[in-house]
């Protein structure tokens, strides 16, 4: 057996390839013996470098509690403690909070108390599907905590945090990562396998991410420009004007209402504010006529997900919900969840067609809204997070998404928002939100235009995207020379 070797060259030597049983370690899946990965690990053995546990002062992983309890331990973002997941988690090392959710404190302080974080924190993806171990560090002045998906780590120092941060989300480090993680479908690393993960200390590494931090701040400066300059475009070629919301005083938020305002309707003062009331008339004074959402659909319906809820196997239709709507109003998935292919053939109702809306209808997100555009989420599914939003086809779709993100309609959805520690909406009351409805041929001209607006700031985002790919070849030369 010794002296046998494989022949043919068509064959890929990091999937097909023999080894010595005196090459065999505790481990005996094939993925921790490939080629590829044994030379490097040797590369990086070579330069005599540190272990993770080396830095580590302390370390735990949280846990989820029950979304089926969501007022007994999730609350909304002004009154809420950051729960961060792995899509909070950056190869930058800087946390992003887009699609945040917020535990309330008695969570934070009493179940999840041992896996709170804290300024200078590192935070490390441990399980899941895609790159292992991305690794981002809290800011200064953070408090929040985590679910079971990610690790703390306390390292004492925020500059050795950054420093292990920016090892780990090289591509080197995520492969000495992805190579110790177990597991099929789900990938895992327990904390033995973390924490034995080599560490090339180069302060050059931390200097290039910094540079290149900076520049993905200059971009998305750049592109939020772009993207508020829309709401100005859209509300002056619909001729709305928006009130001025009246100053945050006692005088202003007490008024007087008459009884047949209400009946029939919420009793809540929140929802029968003048500043409302003006923000509709405005809207009905605007260039065009003015109509309810629900005449400009042929479809709304929320979406659900089987007993036990969808899972990160590679496997069924995709579950599509809140936190695959980006900030550019489209449907973008980077953390897949699925349900089998049986549950989807119960529920075709709500399967996704080309140009489809989802509406993020209860959490932190509510109101958040992203349109279909792309094949690979077609025939897929939604859960019960987000309504499916059809339009009729005498409108816009591009057009509809747009207004709906919009500044004015918005304002009305907050209205129309209901619920205490968490809050969303109904399907009859945003079928009630008003959309003026400009001929077809001016609704197209808006879209295109803010369609433009749209793929300059997401030119921006690829700039970044390419810097961060250009950085990482940088960091591997000077690493690995």
């Amino acid at each position: 057996m010794g002296n046998y070797t494989i022949q043919s060259t068509a064959l890929n030597k990091n999937r097909v390839f023999i080894l010595q049983k005196s090459e065999l370690e505790k481990r005996l899946d094939p993925f921790f013996y490939v080629p590829e990965l044994l030379e490097l690990e040797k590369k990086v053995l070579a330069k005599e470098p540190k272990k993770l546990r080396d830095y580590v002062v302390g370390i735990s992983s949280g846990a989820t509690p029950k979304t089926t309890e969501s007022e007994k331990y999730y609350a909304e973002k002004e009154n809420g403690i950051p729960f961060l997941r792995v899509q909070n988690l950056s190869p930058t090392g800087i946390l992003e909070f887009d699609d945040c959710k917020y535990i309330n404190e008695e969570t934070h302080n009493g179940m999840l108390k041992r896996s709170q974080v804290k300024e200078g924190d590192l935070l490390v993806k441990i399980t899941g599907v895609g790159r292992m171990a991305v690794a981002s560090v809290a800011p200064e002045g953070f408090e929040g905590n985590i679910n079971q998906h990610v690790c703390v780590i306390r390292t004492g120092n925020k500059e050795i945090s950054e420093r292990l941060a920016a090892f780990l989300n090289t591509d080197i480090g995520e492969k000495l990562a992805s190579r110790r993680a177990t597991g099929g479908t789900r990938p895992a690393l327990d904390y033995p396998a973390l924490l034995s993960i080599p560490i090339i200390e180069n302060k050059r590494i931390l200097e290039i991410t910094r540079k290149v931090v900076e520049q993905k701040k200059q971009n998305e400066e750049e592109a939020e420009k772009l993207l508020s300059s829309i709401d100005d475009y859209l509300l002056n070629e619909l001729g709305i004007k928006l009130p001025e919301p009246p100053e945050n005083t006692l005088k202003n938020r007490m008024f007087v209402t008459e009884i047949n305002a209400i009946t029939g309707n919420r009793f809540d003062p929140f929802f029968h504010q003048a500043y409302f009331i003006d923000v509709e008339k405005a809207i009905k004074t605007s260039n065009f006529t003015t109509e309810i959402l629900r005449n400009q659909l042929s479809f709304i319906e929320s979406g659900s997900r089987p007993k036990g809820g969808a899972t990160r196997d590679d496997e069924g239709i995709l579950s599509l919900g809140g936190e695959h709507v980006n900030n550019f109003c489209e449907v973008e998935v980077r953390t897949a969840k699925y349900i089998p292919l049986e549950f989807h053939q119960s529920i075709l109702s709500t399967e996704t067609k080309l140009n489809d809306i989802l509406f993020v209808k209860d959490g932190a997100t509510t109101g958040k809204v992203g349109m279909i555009n792309k094949s690979e989420y077609v025939s897929q599914n939604i859960n019960e997070h987000v309504f499916l939003l059809r339009p009729i086809p005498s409108i816009n779709a591009f057009y509809l998404v747009n207004y709906i993100n919009s500044k004015v309609a918005q304002i009305i959805i907050k209205k129309l928002i209901a619920g205490a520690t968490v809050t969303g909406i109904t399907k009859d009351a945003l079928k009630s939100l008003p959309v003026p409805i400009p001929p077809l041929e001016k609704q197209k001209q808006i879209a295109e235009y803010i369609t433009g607006i749209r793929q300059q700031a997401q030119q921006l985002k690829d700039k970044t995207n390419e810097a961060l790919k250009k950085a990482s070849e940088e960091i591997e030369k000077i690493l690995l020379s």
